[in-house]
């Protein structure tokens, strides 16, 4: 029973430490991009990316679901110090939301694909950090915006080239982290 305990004792210390982790590079000043209406270029959705590659999909989902609770609290540690349920209501409300998700089907996935632990991240992370993130941010962006579909995801395009060299940072960061053990058992 001990051992148990002291199990889910260092999951939850894990979880706090990737939502401190995401809301650590929401102080990485945001970049907005002139076609993006309203959505900033942000290193949050590495960290998201990366929650669920050394978490799994689960607790990374958890970590991400912390992190959203205290920025609903009205922490300002979404990029560009924006914090409070107002956020939520906003043109990047689907992208926030997303990260839930995101995270969960990155560590998921990450976790199946049978391919050496470098390419399933790096997979996992494109699919679920960026395909599930663009799934639920682009339609919400477009509805809350009050633009059409197709100009939403046109727009979100722009963000493609920087999300795919975060997801490489993210599958690398994963491995190194895996590799060393540096937060216990590997999951490969």
């Amino acid at each position: 029973m001990a051992e148990n305990t002291a199990l889910e004792t260092r999951s939850l210390v894990r979880i706090a430490l990737f939502a401190a982790l995401i809301g650590v590079l929401g102080l990485v000043p945001p970049v907005y991009l002139p076609m993006a209406a309203g959505v900033p270029v942000t290193a949050q959705s590495m960290a998201v990316m990366l929650a669920g590659l050394v978490l799994g999909g689960r607790n990374g989902a958890l970590a991400v679901a912390l992190f959203l609770l205290v920025v609903a609290l009205g922490a300002p540690l979404l990029s560009g110090g924006r914090g409070g349920l107002g956020v939520f209501f906003g043109p990047t409300a689907g992208f926030a939301l997303g990260f839930i998700p995101a995270a969960l089907v990155t560590g998921w996935l990450a976790q199946r694909l049978p391919w050496p632990r470098l390419a399933a991240n790096l997979v996992a992370a494109m699919v679920g950090g960026i395909g599930v993130l663009y799934l639920c941010g682009v339609p919400a962006l477009a509805a809350i915006a009050h633009i059409s579909l197709t100009k939403a995801l046109l727009g979100s395009l722009a963000f493609v080239p920087g999300d795919m060299l975060k997801a490489v940072l993210a599958a690398l960061a994963a491995r190194t982290v895996q590799d060393s053990g540096a937060l216990g058992n590997s999951r490969r």
